[in-house]
């Protein structure tokens, strides 16, 4: 090999120095130009194909009257193979990035939330990047965002799946239950449009919440998903719902006691003078993580003391109702991030005996129930409390007044109260409706109605409790091939009935259905099995260890979970009567979309009443029973009334009260004939008159009834006066004769006994307008029937819920009716007079 030799030769005196450049190096960059030029281009326009493909399908979804439109659009963003982490949100643009996906060859698919009023923006990014010419040096033009991007496509149900591919349904009409992962700020947006659409959503409790989404479970049609996908712009990846007991009971259950100190942590606990759920029941043993804090050893009660006050229930039915009652189902927060906080606490009174002693006499219960209430009474006398009970008289209907269903109206009403007064103490009880025992056989339990609500349900007063359920999907590999008995959101299997009651002198009960559990059935339909913890709610035990947490179904859990509610609008609303609470709590009911569709159904108002023997008045919901939303707001009154007065030696009706409704006409004028929906709810107690003719004769049982009337849209107001009360009409004078009253639902004729009254009046919003008079008013009861006892002139309260619904139009009614409030009040008309 040649050898050459090295010498260092200065170049410094030569001349000007120029940068170097390859004799090809002009042809490279034309090459990277049209490069560029070509990916930029086929990218706009697969950017232009998707927008104009979701622009066809906007113009054909059919969206429900009222529903907000889409704001945006949503697209599928391929990355390329081995880009590193890249995020296409931006805060200018308010592009959102969804659910993330990974391709066989290592492409992400990435979901793009595009709004409407951005999309020029977003589309100048990409055609900066293809059309902008550029000098040799120069900077391309957003080159960080667009080289990354692969294909821009219209996104599909697929984009947005996070599950099992397999798991996904390719019938667009397949049911089954979704987890719709949401924005936090857009989940109400699709909330509101999946009930409007008709799908099942699971209430507040079975929500997971975490830092930047809420996951909302719904039950539903494929096709009706993807139409609430693309039309709400609020969804950001979906999967399917799997949260069940199940996980915990079985999968985690070595886990369980660290995920129950987790949650303890999270807790924030209540003080001592928030309201509190006062249970009726076997015991609580407070040695729990989950009840320690909301339970002070000094209200644990009991009626005999030998009982002690631990829960001595094999199945610990005492602790597992105070898991419900103060945490509600802990499915989901045993699995979530979330930092509840607790604004109630628990009280306890044993009413049960441990087997070891003498079973309760049935005929005591009354005597026993009475002396249960008074003990936290005595020893938190300052505490607003919900007596809360899911024990019944076993097999014995409850079609008429007995002596337990009669104390408990007692109670409530505050007849035992040493001073009499309108204002004397009145108690909210929470009570059971009762349950259908458990057979193998599913033929033995199937009839429903054959299973009538047992003492003392009946009771007046008391918020009677039935079972809904939701949950349906098994998870139990030995159930496989079996089914939920209960479709989603019909009446639990558990649940029993009041159709064989008689409907005419039996209030409406129950008044109102919360979750409670669904049975299976096998797939040939003849054995059923109940308890599934896939099937059930999940709450605490009665022993911190080694098993923290139980399933838990049927009617006493739908109890346990009213109690909780009626706690939390105490908390919210201290100014709140018992009356009014639990007006609210019916006045916030709705029927679940397969109880609708029993209701349209219906032949007429006599039908509809008989399957509020089933379902109520509905699910309540905590939000809407303490705030409004904008176009569903409620009016809320709390008034004392005498009902009948001594005039010489006879007993005339008293009081009677005159609301003039503060409807914005300009408002409800301009919206013509579209329709709205006017809900009247009235809640009193009565003090009760249980004899021999009360069980055919409400108006024996009752000390006074309460019932309302609207004026008619073509009514004087003086004509309204004169019909109404005969008092405004001249001796001689004729009853003007009623204009047509229809639009009711259920109508006046279908309330004719009860304490609590629930009506809606569905019509034209000018109609509406007109009808702005509301007439509350007294009718017989023994006060005025048995003048002899002394009690005709005596006081009570009732609350009055007045509500609209504009469901088919977007339109703000609060803030028009707060301005009609506020000059009525500034002109001095009185609402009542």
């Amino acid at each position: 090999m040649a050898e050459y030799e090295h010498r260092h030769i200065d170049l410094s005196g030569l001349g000007v120095v120029r940068d170097y450049k390859s004799p090809g190096s002009n042809a490279r960059q034309r090459t990277l130009q049209r490069i560029r030029e070509e990916h930029g281009r086929r990218l706009v326009g697969e950017l232009n194909a998707a927008l104009q493909f979701t622009d066809q399908r906007r113009e054909v979804l059919d969206l429900p009257d009222g529903a907000p439109p889409p704001d945006g659009v949503y697209l599928e963003v391929e990355l390329a193979p081995g880009v590193g982490p890249t995020t296409l949100e931006r805060k200018r643009e308010r592009t959102r990035q969804g659910a993330v996906t990974v391709t066989a060859n290592g492409a992400r698919r990435i979901a793009l939330f595009v709004p409407d009023d951005t999309r020029d923006v977003f589309d100048a990014v990409f055609r900066d990047y293809a059309f902008t010419e550029v000098e040799d040096g120069e900077k391309i033009p957003k080159k960080s965002r667009v080289e990354p991007v692969e294909h821009v496509r219209t996104a599909r149900l697929q984009t947005f799946w996070r599950d099992d591919p397999d798991a996904l349904p390719d019938d667009p009409q397949a049911e089954m239950w979704w987890a719709l992962w949401c924005f936090r700020d857009r989940v109400e947006r699709v909330d509101d449009l999946a009930q409007r659409l008709g799908l099942t959503v699971g209430d507040d409790d079975t929500r997971l919440r975490f830092p930047e989404v809420i996951v909302l479970p719904v039950h539903g049609r494929r096709a009706v998903i993807e139409l609430l996908l693309f039309s709400t712009g609020g969804i950001a990846e979906i999967r399917r719902a799997t949260d069940t007991p199940a996980v915990f009971t079985d999968e985690l259950h070595g886990m369980v006691s660290d995920f129950v100190e987790n949650l303890a942590e999270r807790v924030t606990w209540p003080g001592r003078d928030v309201p509190a759920v006062c249970l009726l029941d076997t015991g609580i043993n407070r040695g729990h993580a989950l009840i320690e804090p909301a339970l002070d050893r000094g209200d644990l009660h009991t009626v005999v003391a030998d009982w002690g006050v631990d829960d001595h229930s094999n199945i610990g039915h005492g602790s597992g109702m105070a898991g419900l009652a103060l945490h509600g189902d802990l499915t989901t927060q045993l699995g979530d991030a979330s930092r509840p906080v607790l604004s109630h606490r628990l009280e306890s009174v044993k009413i049960l005996p441990p087997d070891s002693f003498e079973p309760n006499d049935p005929f005591s219960y009354g005597a026993i129930t009475t002396s249960a209430a008074a003990l936290p009474e005595i020893a938190a006398s300052e505490r607003p409390r919900v007596f809360c009970m899911a024990v019944t008289n076993e097999n014995r209907s409850g079609a008429e007044p007995t002596g337990w269903s009669a104390a408990l109206d007692q109670i409530s009403s505050g007849a035992d109260a040493v001073e009499e007064g309108p204002d004397h103490i009145r108690r909210l009880f929470v009570q059971a409706l009762g349950n259908i025992g458990d057979s193998s056989h599913a033929d033995e339990i199937a009839d429903a109605d054959a299973f009538p609500g047992e003492d003392p349900a009946q009771a007046w007063n008391v918020l009677t409790v039935g079972g809904t359920t939701l949950k349906s999907d098994i998870a139990e590999y030995a159930y496989r091939d079996w089914s939920g008995w209960s479709r989603p959101g019909d009446r639990s299997p558990y649940s029993r009935t009041t159709t064989l009651w008689r409907s005419s002198q039996s209030p409406i009960k129950p008044e109102v259905v919360f979750e409670a559990g669904n049975r299976a059935v096998s797939r040939s339909g003849i054995e059923a099995v109940s308890g599934l913890p896939s099937l059930s709610l999940l709450t605490t035990s009665k022993t911190a260890v080694p098993e923290p947490i139980v399933s838990f179904w049927a009617t006493s859990a739908a109890t346990a979970q009213a109690g909780r509610m009626a706690a939390r609008m105490m908390a919210e609303r201290p100014d709140y009567w018992p009356e009014a609470v639990r007006a609210l709590m019916v006045h916030s009911a709705r029927w679940t979309p397969h109880m609708l569709a029993e209701f349209a159904g219906a032949a007429g108002k006599a039908e509809r009443k008989a399957l509020t023997r089933k379902y109520g008045y509905g699910v309540p919901n905590l939000r809407r029973g303490i705030a409004s939303a904008r176009d569903d707001l409620a009016l809320v009154a709390q008034r004392n009334i005498q009902p009948f007065r001594m005039d010489g030696g006879n007993v005339r009706f008293g009081d009677a009260h005159v609301y003039r409704l503060p409807w914005p006409r300009d408002v409800l004028e301009s919206l013509g004939n579209e329709r709205i929906r006017l809900k009247v709810t009235l809640s009193y107690f009565v003090e009760p008159n249980p004899s021999f003719a009360s069980a055919i004769d409400p108006a024996r049982y009752q000390s006074f009834g309460l019932r309302f009337d609207l004026k008619r849209a073509r009514e004087t107001e003086r004509n309204f006066m004169r019909r109404v009360n005969k008092d405004d009409r001249d001796e001689g004078d004729l009853r003007p004769v009623n204009e047509d009253n229809d639009g009711w639902f259920f109508g006046p004729k279908s309330v004719s006994a009860g304490s609590v009254h629930m009506d809606i009046w569905e019509g034209s919003a000018v109609e509406l307008a007109a009808r702005d008079l509301l007439y509350v008013f007294p009718i017989s009861g023994w006060w005025r029937e048995r003048k002899a006892l002394g009690r005709a002139e005596s006081k009570s309260r009732y609350a009055l819920v007045v509500g609209i619904e504009a469901p088919d139009v977007d339109v703000d009614l609060i803030t028009p009716i707060a301005t009609e409030l506020a000059n009525l009040i500034a002109a001095g008309v009185a609402i009542e007079t």
